[in-house]
């Protein structure tokens, strides 16, 4: 039997491709994954630049539940035709329940 407790980790990632930000929210949320946690990622600001990445495309493909500020990718001239049938365009009223749900939540901006 497994008594290890399940949470619903959020992350809000804000940082383009470039940073080390990225990677570290990226490695942050698979390891929360493979120990069997719930993983919601937002997306916003230069952090919806991380969406068309192979790498956010994989996290989102083995189950992290990741949100795309819609406005932000409208900002940064990022592409919403061809979104990841795993990934979701919305708006803030989605991060505000993810914040309020989620525990832990750590910003990465």
């Amino acid at each position: 039997m497994n008594s290890q407790q399940t949470h619903k980790v959020g992350f809000l990632l804000a940082l383009p491709p470039s940073h080390v930000g990225a990677s570290t929210v990226h490695g942050l949320a698979q390891a929360a994954l493979d120990a069997g946690h719930e993983v919601y990622l937002y997306l916003i600001d230069e952090g919806v630049k991380n969406m068309p990445t192979e790498e956010y495309r994989k996290l989102a493909g083995t189950g992290a539940n990741i949100f795309i500020c819609a406005y932000g990718c409208q900002q940064h001239g990022v592409p919403t035709t061809d979104v990841d049938p795993n990934m979701s365009l919305c708006g803030l009223v989605v991060l505000s329940g993810l914040i309020e749900n989620c525990k832990p939540f750590l910003s990465f901006t």
